[in-house]
């Protein structure tokens, strides 16, 4: 009887279920055992180089730690190098499947996730990946020694237990269903990198002093030959423990992955068409239209393709950091928002390549219309206080200049808000009561950026406003703003179909006063903390839907980003006669990740 007793009480603390991946809504599109994805080609020829250049604003490298606030890491490193427990795929979203993982149980509570190890998983020097290599990861990335985002994302992970050798499994705080997804994807370190000699049981290194040390990750490549300052190379581990795994199958085809590094975005261009290198991304429509031509694209070397995808718009911006006095008031935000001329900037500067943003959702289910519903409302209304009241009407809409609207008409209406905020012109600026003349600085790295920002700086002189342009290098940049220290800035933030925990990084009032985390424009707002939590604790789509709505209605009624523009498209030139790639284009595809992952050499 006893024995029964004791069996039956450990059934129930198993988790509800274990299957080879895990869905955040409805079932996996894969089901256990399939072959490969379905855009790979899993005949793909293994061998050859594909060479890049940097996707990093940084012109050199100095650690090969991707993980410590200082310093800079080699471009694609981390994806390169460190497996995770679950990996996602490029055709579907929010759902991960088994890679060092070969099985994930969620708690029928909610409150935990379990994960058994492959007992074939292996690091680069060939020990096997174990459950206490897991939970030394996530210990060292929530530790004091990486960005505060870890730590931020990670709130509701209360812990991390060994079971057994190849057993792990994450508790938390509270359920959440993105959780399992979010702890899954963790890179995952041996416990050896960082450790004197290399030795278990020698003395482990700070992790802030693990700088040059190879990392010892489990990923398709090692790191080869190196030449600081110009190149890195990653060589693809002959021994790659998950080579013939379905998640991998058709995958990490190249036998080198050549990363180059250019001083600049010129010397970038001309080097793509003296055929340095195999592939670039474009983010400038101008190059794009103009300057993306010569002798190797007419002779079909080079070639420019655009690939669709329905990825997240994102919600690239101006950042406005209201910890300035000058930019606390909503009006004065919101009046340098109508100063922007974007149909005039598409069409004169962009060759009319972009669509605007607006909020932060844009292009998912979570993308916000028209005015609240009976669900959104209840959410919002206990902070009525701490919400602009248009919130609670129709969704924020772009100013716009063409139609029937136009820049005067728009600059007349920031002038009244600047006029209600107490700001009206005298002796040639606009100032305030105390006659402080409202003067800002937008900061940027490249300085090629006034070329953009100038209509803008045009625009506001109407208004008395005076915009100064301030480019300073990218070590200073970073540090300015890892420190808060700016007006205005420009940031590219990456959409997702499934908001979480992040979003408390971004707009968070802890991560407010977290120096180096992603709260740039220095929201405090219980109503924001509130939403979020909303946010990440639901359930079912259906819950989670009104918070997305209602957030993004307050994150945009409250002008903290004046939004700016998204393409619809990857826009990439690439050598045709070097590379070949699979026949289908996968719909959340990252550009580069997808070419690194899936292409193959001629």
């Amino acid at each position: 009887m006893r024995f029964w007793l004791i069996f039956s009480l450990w059934m129930c603390a198993l988790p509800a279920w274990a299957a080879h991946a895990y869905a955040l809504w409805g079932a996996p599109r894969y089901p256990a055992g399939f072959a490969h994805f379905n855009y790979v080609n899993p005949d793909a020829p293994k061998g050859g180089e594909l060479r890049l250049v940097s996707n990093l604003r940084t012109s050199t490298f100095d650690k090969y730690n991707p993980f410590t606030i200082k310093g800079s890491a080699p471009a694609y490193l981390s994806a390169l190098m460190f497996d995770s427990l679950l990996v996602g795929s490029m055709d579907e979203t929010a759902t991960g499947y088994g890679l060092l993982a070969e099985d994930v149980q969620v708690a029928p509570d909610g409150l935990s996730a379990t994960f058994r190890l492959r007992p074939e998983a292996r690091f680069h020097h060939g020990k096997p990946v174990l459950a206490q290599d897991v939970k030394h990861s996530y210990d060292t990335l929530v530790g004091p020694f990486t960005s505060p985002a870890y730590k931020t994302t990670l709130i509701d992970v209360a812990g991390v237990d060994v079971l057994d050798e190849r057993t792990v499994r994450y508790r938390f705080h509270k359920p959440n269903r993105e959780l399992p997804l979010t702890v899954g994807g963790l890179p995952v370190f041996s416990r050896d990198w960082g450790v004197e000699d290399g030795v278990q049981g020698g003395q482990p290194k700070p992790f802030d002093q693990v700088v040059m040390d190879i990392p010892i990750g489990s990923g398709p490549y090692k790191i080869g030959p190196v030449r600081f300052g110009k190149d890195i190379t990653y060589v693809r581990d002959p021994d790659y423990w998950a080579r013939d795994l379905n998640v991998r199958k058709g995958t990490a085809n190249f036998e080198r992955i050549t990363v180059k590094i250019y001083k600049d975005a010129t010397a970038r261009l001309e080097a793509l068409k003296a055929g340095e290198f195999d592939l670039m991304r474009f983010f400038s429509a101008g190059d794009w239209a103009r300057r993306v031509n010569g002798k190797k694209f007419n002779t079909g070397e080079l070639v420019k393709g655009e690939f669709a995808h329905k990825l997240p718009s994102g919600f690239q911006s101006y950042v406005l950091n209201t910890r300035s006095p000058l930019l606390q008031d909503v009006r004065v935000r919101e009046a340098l928002g109508l100063a922007i001329d974007y149909e005039w900037m598409n069409r004169q500067l962009f060759y009319g390549a972009y669509q605007r943003v607006n909020g932060l959702f844009g292009n998912t289910a979570c993308e916000t219309r028209g005015t609240p519903s009976p669900e959104e409302l209840a959410l919002m209304e206990p902070f009525r206080k701490d919400i602009p009241a248009a919130a609670f009407g129709p969704m924020t809409v772009p100013p716009r200049t063409d139609g029937d609207a136009s820049l005067r008409a728009n600059l007349r209406r920031a002038q009244q808000l600047l006029k209600e905020a107490g700001w009206e012109v005298r002796d040639g600026a606009l100032r305030n009561a105390q006659g402080e003349a409202m003067v800002l600085e937008y900061m940027d790295s490249n300085e090629g950026g006034v070329r953009t920002i100038t209509p803008w700086m045009r625009s506001l002189e109407k208004l008395g406003i005076t915009l100064r342009f301030r480019s300073v290098d990218f070590a200073l940049y970073q540090q300015r703003l890892q420190k808060f220290d700016f007006d205005i800035t420009s940031m590219a933030f990456q959409g997702t179909h499934n908001p979480g925990q992040e979003f408390a990084d971004l707009f968070g009032s802890k991560a407010a006063d977290t120096e180096d985390s992603g709260n740039f424009a220095g929201v405090k707002n219980p109503a924001v903390d509130a939403l979020i939590t909303a946010m990440t604790s639901a359930k079912t789509e259906a819950q989670l839907l009104p918070a997305c709505h209602a957030l993004e209605r307050v994150i945009a009624h409250s002008h903290y980003l004046v939004p700016q523009w998204a393409a619809a498209t990857h826009r990439m030139a690439y050598n045709a006669w070097r590379l070949a790639k699979p026949a289908t284009v996968p719909p959340y595809s990252s550009g580069e990740g997808w070419v690194i992952d899936t292409w193959w050499a001629k």
